[in-house]
């Protein structure tokens, strides 16, 4: 149990490097194994989530280095991976285990994915089932975890995916690598595109996207990169909102990755009215900026939809956040996808925030929010449900009470932000 600051009457100020993209992080060690040749990772995100993709491929044979956050990976091609000896532990790493399967479902060796209680309540069949589609031979256990992926031949496929999901398209991007000829995915909205981008760098045009279709050319050759991972958008999200809603409050956030396809969070900011600027933007194949952020009094309700839901599924706590302190009703809908994160993030947050006396209902797929500016605290003791972001949320929900609250099950922040209370103190002192 964690005592949350409170009450920051002197805001929030400095400058921050938030830690490297997790997205991106695990994708960069998923690539650069499957490459030829020695790959060098800078600003690598080291959570737990990111371990447990390094320890999957060093149990495949892999040799990875990993000196705080510079990580050096000794690629062996697209074929080289080993049988691993045990089995594989995802930990808690839902990406680790999707993007993994559609990689080992080409593979000529029996892999048996495991992880912990809460990575194995969440849904596989979303990648099992287009993954046999192409030829993969996969038991799940009731659409779940363990997952046991058998040796097939993986064919070619025009899939159009049911719902917008990186981590599913990734896995048949992965797969499709070592198809027979190439396939074509087509997603129903455009979600986080780094799995393409990266393959972009380490190989010649190995994708091509034209509108939500994308061609996946098969047996390319990788070759290892010098690659640096930008800030992650997701974790600076905290402390945009944290600026935003902490009186006297000024913040400049270097270096975080505004890739079109993750800068949902800022769209929200910008059409509630929030102080936000971007300074010092690269073009890059991973677009950057410095992203500078004032106190903002008065915010205007929101109302989030279906379509821009891709940009900002793992934000959507914090929007709920922001709309509580929003001069008005806010709506979020279309976000039925959280309920199949760490926890059920719609009824979680719901459950939660209601405790520190915020107006927030459950809806079928999202959240309705009657904004306010003094909440009744009914309950101190809070609880992250082990779910990483939720912690997070929790966190900065905390700097806006006058009355000392507590978090249960903050060690799973670490998950994806483990420096997250040291880099708040180091904003707040």
């Amino acid at each position: 149990m964690k005592e949350l600051v409170v009450n920051l009457n002197t805001g929030l100020h400095g400058d921050l490097a938030v830690p490297g993209d997790k997205s991106i992080s695990h994708r960069s060690v998923i690539l650069s194994s499957i490459s030829e040749g020695t790959s060098h990772i800078h600003h690598f995100l080291a959570s737990d989530d990111c371990i447990s993709t390094i320890n999957a491929f060093r149990e495949m044979g892999v040799k990875i280095d990993l000196a705080g956050d510079e990580l050096t990976v000794t690629g062996i091609g697209l074929n080289g991976l080993q049988a691993p000896q045990t089995k594989l532990e995802m930990g808690n790493s839902g990406t680790t285990t999707r993007l993994l399967s559609g990689l080992l479902a080409a593979q000529k060796f029996t892999t048996e994915l495991i992880g912990d209680d809460s990575l194995s309540k969440r849904p596989m069949k979303r990648v099992s089932e287009p993954l046999s589609m192409m030829g993969a031979s996969i038991e799940t256990t009731d659409g779940h975890l363990p997952m046991t992926i058998n040796p097939g031949n993986i064919k070619a496929v025009k899939y159009e995916l049911p719902m917008a999901s990186a981590q599913v398209k990734s896995a048949i991007i992965l797969a499709a690598l070592n198809a027979d000829e190439d396939s074509v995915i087509i997603e129903p909205q455009v979600t986080r595109d780094h799995t393409e981008t990266i393959l972009n760098q380490f190989g010649d045009s190995v994708i091509e996207r034209h509108g939500n279709e994308i061609t996946v050319h098969h047996q390319p050759r990788l070759t290892a990169q010098e690659f640096n991972v930008p800030g992650d958008i997701s974790s600076a999200a905290f402390f945009l909102v944290a600026a935003t809603l902490v009186p006297n409050s000024h913040i400049v956030l270097k270096n975080v990755g505004i890739n079109p396809t993750r800068t949902g969070i800022l769209d929200v900011l910008i059409k509630m009215g929030a102080n936000i600027k971007l300074l010092n933007q690269t073009n890059g194949s991973e677009p950057t900026a410095d992203i500078e952020v004032t106190y903002t009094p008065d915010l205007k309700p929101i109302e989030v939809n279906e379509e821009s839901i891709p940009l900002m599924i793992d934000e959507l706590p914090l929007v709920a956040l922001l709309a509580a302190r929003a001069n008005g009703h806010s709506t979020i809908t279309g976000a039925e996808e959280l309920r199949f994160k760490e926890t059920d993030r719609i009824k979680t947050v719901v459950e939660e925030l209601s405790k520190i006396g915020i107006h927030i209902e459950e809806l079928p797929d999202g959240f309705s929010i009657d904004g306010a500016k003094d909440w009744q605290v009914v309950d101190s003791s809070l609880d992250s449900h082990g779910d990483h972001r939720i912690g997070m949320t929790l966190a900065v929900s905390a700097l806006l009470l006058d009355t000392d609250v507590q978090l249960n099950g903050e060690d799973a922040i670490s998950i994806s932000y483990p420096q997250f209370f040291d880099h708040l103190k180091h904003l707040s002192d």
